[in-house]
C-alpha cells in the first residue's frame, strides 16, 4: 500500500509517517517509481510507535524498544536492556511529575494569597463611546 493508504487506515498524515520513517521507526520499500510501499505489517508498527508515544516515550527510544513489540498493544518481548530502558523512562516521568507538583503547589499558593480585586461587572461599567 502507498502511503496515502497507510495514512487513511491509521489516522495518521503522511507527514508524519515520512518523520517515522526518518526517525527509523518504519521501513519502507521504494516502487520502480520511487512511491513508498508499506506492507500490511507497517499498520501495527504505526499503532504500535502510536502507543509508545502516547506513553511519553521518545522516537529514539521507541527506535531502541520496536524490535521488542510483538503486537499492537505492544506487546514486549524480554529484549536485552528492555526493562532497563523502560525502567529509567518510568523514573523520568516521576521526576517530571514531582517537579510539575511541585509547580502547581507553588502556583495554588500564590492564588490563595492573592489579594481579591474588586471588577466592575461589564452591565455595571459606563458606557464607552467612540470618539467623533
Amino acid at each position: 500500500m502507498r502511503i496515502g493508504e497507510l495514512a487513511r487506515l491509521t489516522g495518521v498524515s503522511t507527514r508524519l509517517l515520512r518523520y517515522y520513517e526518518e526517525q527509523g521507526l518504519l521501513h519502507p520499500e521504494r516502487s520502480a517509481a520511487g512511491y513508498r510501499e508499506y506492507g500490511e505489517d507497517a499498520l501495527v508498527r504505526v499503532r504500535q510507535v502510536r502507543g509508545l508515544l502516547a506513553a511519553g516515550l521518545s522516537t529514539r527510544v521507541i527506535a531502541e524498544i520496536l524490535p521488542c513489540a510483538t503486537g499492537p498493544l505492544p506487546a514486549l518481548e524480554a529484549c536485552p536492556d528492555l526493562l532497563g530502558t523502560l525502567r529509567g523512562e518510568l523514573s523520568d516521568l516521576d521526576a517530571r511529575i514531582g517537579e510539575l507538583t511541585r509547580s502547581r503547589q507553588a502556583l495554588a499558593r500564590y492564588l490563595d494569597t492573592a489579594v481579591p480585586t474588586t471588577h466592575v461587572a461589564a452591565e455595571q461599567a459606563p458606557p464607552v463611546y467612540a470618539a467623533a
